[in-house]
């Protein structure tokens, strides 16, 4: 999975065109329920389970995407 992949998710949730690979999901509107719903995507797209504290802790396509190498 790529950091623009995990944008692209980023964006199609959020519903918003102008989030970048360094924009924070819950300053762009995003809270706990989409969060479960990027946390599902990433686990479909590329088989990475993820939890919340994950999330919390990179909460930008740019950091996810090195959580996720780290992990891989």
């Amino acid at each position: 999975m790529s950091v623009d992949e995990l944008t692209d998710i980023f964006r199609n949730i959020l519903e918003n065109s102008s989030i970048n690979s360094d924009s924070d999901f819950f300053i762009m509107g995003g809270d706990s329920l989409l969060a479960t719903r990027v946390l599902s995507a990433i686990a479909r797209a590329c088989g990475v389970e993820l939890d919340f504290d994950d999330f919390l802790d990179a909460p930008t396509p740019e950091a996810l995407y090195k959580k996720i190498a780290s992990l891989t």
